[in-house]
């Protein structure tokens, strides 16, 4: 359903990549010069003209013709702007805690479609505090977390429960991710992570927040007892015979998905709890492998809680706007298999896989596929019961189409009894 507020203003624009300058925007750029169908509208956007209309100089083919907007995260008038002219914004201007708000809210204001790929729990916490009421009145969708985080776990829960009520096999119940992955970091991932750690900190609150299993449940006093903690454990796991390390992302992802089920009236099932880990492979190997990475995640997480160390891990890794070469990014992949024990007892496993760093080309695959969803089929994409919009998840407002886009674009999203 279109927006009231969206009906009054003339948008100029389907869809504004605000953020077109950073490592991910020029990525998710890139993207959708190639694959943005004829005539839809995009725009370019960023603090800087001349910085923006360089990445479009390198851009194929008609995208060199995009408009270019200024705003930024400081001036409000030129957020309006932006929002007011567009269909849908994409943002990719982190860490999302120090600059992503504004945008946020001023796309609930006036009615606009918005997707971003935040993995900041802290966040998203608040644009639901914040905006949700707002959202729901004038029908925006703000959807969070549509790249790497957490389109893989989001959608890998969505087709198994599907595919286990198709089939009559009852509701999900314990239900893992096992993520097997290469790819690399870029600096604009190390500011987040560090913004986050120093909020949880300084505030008791915020780090209650961050450690709450259900911290992003629309209804968190109703939720079930007995979902699985968080866990840095190694363990061996005979249903896919590999050893498991902790997957450093799953802290956040398990918090969507929960949300997810949460928006969908806990459609996946009663008794359903879920966790991801990282497989690291089967025999002595594996298990080396599987205490290497738990060690480097708390080496380093705790490097960079310690500010005397904070000189070291900047020196270290990379800085805002760099990222993987382009060799690496082409080389990357993921594979994330979700495995579930259902209501009945039937073994099923989801499969989301795709080729690609996952953090960096299959993210900006994911994220300019999301926008497209909302900007030429908006009216085929879900919503959860009772809401015209909101802060939803990228299952709960873009679903199947997401799916199938994805599927276009050469990604594996199946669903399967084992």
């Amino acid at each position: 359903m279109t927006s009231t507020v969206g009906t009054v203003l003339q948008r100029q624009h389907d869809i504004v990549l605000y953020g077109a300058t950073g490592f991910v925007g020029k990525l998710t750029a890139e993207h959708l010069a190639r694959h943005t169908p004829a005539g839809v509208r995009v725009a370019l956007a960023g603090r800087s003209r001349a910085k923006v209309e360089a990445v479009r100089d390198t851009l194929p083919g008609a995208a060199q013709d995009w408009p270019v907007l200024v705003a930024d995260s400081s001036d409000e008038k030129s957020l309006r702007a932006l929002a007011q002219s567009a269909k849908v914004v994409i943002s990719t201007v982190g860490p999302y805690a120090r600059y992503g708000l504004p945008l946020v809210g001023t796309c609930a204001a006036v009615g606009t479609d918005y997707v971003d790929l935040t993995g900041e729990v802290l966040f998203v916490r608040e644009s639901i505090d914040r905006f949700q009421d707002e959202a729901a009145r004038t029908g925006a969708r703000i959807v969070h977390s549509c790249g790497f985080d957490s389109i893989p776990s989001d959608l890998g829960a969505l087709v198994l429960s599907q595919r286990v009520v198709d089939e009559g096999a009852g509701e999900l119940g314990d239900t893992t991710l096992y993520m097997t992955m290469k790819g690399g970091v870029s600096g604009g991932t190390v500011a987040s992570a560090m913004t986050q750690v120093d909020q949880v900190r300084a505030d008791a609150t915020k780090r209650k927040i961050a450690l709450d299993k259900f911290a992003l449940s629309p209804d968190r006093a109703n939720e079930p007892s007995g979902e699985w903690r968080d866990s840095a454990a190694v363990r061996y796991a005979p249903e896919v015979k590999s050893w498991t390390a902790p997957f450093v992302m799953a802290m956040y992802n398990t918090r969507i998905v929960r949300r997810s089920n949460a928006l969908l009236q806990h459609a996946y099932g009663s008794s359903f709890r879920y966790r991801e880990v990282q497989r690291t492979g089967g025999g002595w190997q594996g298990r080396v492998t599987a205490y290497g990475v738990a060690g480097v995640l708390g080496l380093g997480f705790g490097a960079m809680s310690a500010r005397p160390l904070r000189p070291v891990v900047k020196r270290v890794l990379p800085s805002p706007g760099d990222g993987p070469s382009e060799h690496a990014r082409d080389t990357g992949h993921f594979r994330a298999t979700l495995r579930t024990t259902t209501s009945t007892g039937a073994a099923y496993q989801s499969v989301v896989a795709a080729q690609g760093d996952p953090g960096y080309a299959a993210t900006a695959v994911m994220l300019g596929e999301s926008a497209l969803c909302l900007a030429v089929s908006r009216d085929e994409c879900p919503l959860p019961p009772g809401l015209n919009g909101g802060v939803l998840t990228p299952a709960t407002a873009l679903g199947t189409v997401l799916v199938d886009r994805l599927r276009d674009r050469g990604f594996t999203i199946e669903a399967s009894r084992v």
